[in-house]
């Protein structure tokens, strides 16, 4: 039976100047029944305060959102595809104060509907990506996005995307097709594409995975600017739990922040508590295939708010399963490693420079020989 999700944010404003104000929201959010379809639809209307980033338009490299104070305290050292044309998607124009992201019933447009049920994945990594980032989605399929199979385990890569507006939207839309057509790699809803929307994408992504992917027994959100060791993180994962699991760079005690200047500001009246719970940073972080019909369940009752990573830690607090520390705390790095094959070699994921050649950095990684 298909879903609908509708993640209504209440508007409720702080006394400050609303131009004064980056981001806010409150949620009612309520799942109910449709008809069954060959796909599910997201419905999220969200309400938030005036945006000081994100226009029309905007498209950001990294999905991650670090909160709290300064990067926060945090213990850690460092198909079936869619033949038809899709409609042209209304032009995005802001309503003033509040902002209104796209509120109508979001479906796929670009899916993958048979991938898992064709051949049982152990693990599937899903990449956030612009529309319009085919550089990064080359990159990783000519990279760690290309290794399918790692000690008889099924990998498999999906690219999460939703649409762009205004000016060349539908040469975008044409290329993306064409796109998903050679590759058979892309899923793209219909939601604006956008740093505002980011929850948005995540609950979509579990939308996704509960349809399509449920059958995997891990997922991993992977930001596309990312190095990722896949042989280390299937070893990893051989012996980790497989239900109620998720874990990454875990945050703790991230401070709440009250400065309206900032990027990941939030009134008290929309977060009134001083400090997050537990959070997987979202520059990568794993969970077990039960959850994400779990998070949609919690979603309901927690307050949506724009960081997504925190947002899907609040939805874990709400379930009671806090996410789990990595058994060793150098797999996960949220600033780059400087690249040798030896550094390399002992970690799982890393943030990487913009002017890192990530294709040769792979090529002498895969080399043969002695790592360290």
């Amino acid at each position: 039976m298909a879903t609908e999700w509708w993640i209504k944010f209440k508007n409720r404003a702080p006394t400050a100047t609303p131009a004064n104000i980056s981001h806010g929201s409150s949620i009612n959010l309520a799942r109910v029944k449709t008809e069954t379809q060959t796909f599910k639809t997201a419905t999220l209307s969200t309400f938030l305060q005036t945006p000081n980033f994100a226009s029309q338009g905007e498209t950001n490299t990294s999905e991650t959102t670090i909160a709290g104070n300064g990067l926060i305290n945090m213990v850690t050292q460092q198909t079936g595809h869619n033949k038809t044309r899709p409609p042209t998607p209304v032009p995005y124009v802001s309503p003033g104060p509040y902002l209104v992201e796209y509120p109508y019933d979001y479906h796929f447009i670009i899916n993958e509907p048979q991938k898992c049920e064709q051949q049982k994945p152990f693990l599937v990594l899903v990449v956030p990506v612009a529309p319009n980032n085919r550089h990064h989605r080359d990159i990783i399929r000519s990279t760690w996005g290309a290794e399918s199979l790692i000690l008889g385990k099924v990998v498999k890569l999906f690219f999460l995307l939703g649409q762009r507006t205004g000016d060349g939207a539908e040469g975008l839309q044409e290329k993306l097709l064409q796109e998903s057509k050679e590759h058979q790699d892309l899923i793209q809803s219909n939601f604006v594409d956008c740093y505002k929307n980011l929850t948005i994408k995540t609950m979509v992504m579990l939308e996704w995975l509960d349809s399509y992917c449920s059958n995997a027994l891990y997922a991993m959100k992977i930001d596309s600017d990312m190095f990722l060791n896949v042989p280390n993180l299937i070893s990893f994962l051989v012996n980790a739990p497989r239900t109620n699991y998720m874990t990454g760079l875990v945050a703790k005690g991230g401070a709440v922040l009250r400065d309206r200047s900032s990027k990941w500001y939030l009134p008290e009246e929309l977060y009134p508590g001083p400090e997050y719970p537990r959070y997987a940073l979202g520059l990568g972080y794993i969970l077990s295939l039960d959850l994400p019909k779990k998070l949609m369940e919690a979603s309901k009752h927690v307050k949506a708010l724009y960081i997504e990573d925190v947002y899907l830690g609040l939805c874990m607090q709400h379930l009671g399963i806090p996410p789990t520390d990595p058994p060793d705390w150098g797999y996960f790095h949220v600033f780059p490693v400087t690249y040798s094959r030896c550094a390399y070699s002992r970690l799982i994921a890393t943030t990487t420079t913009e002017n890192s050649d990530r294709i040769w950095i792979w090529q002498d990684f895969k080399k043969p020989g002695k790592y360290c």
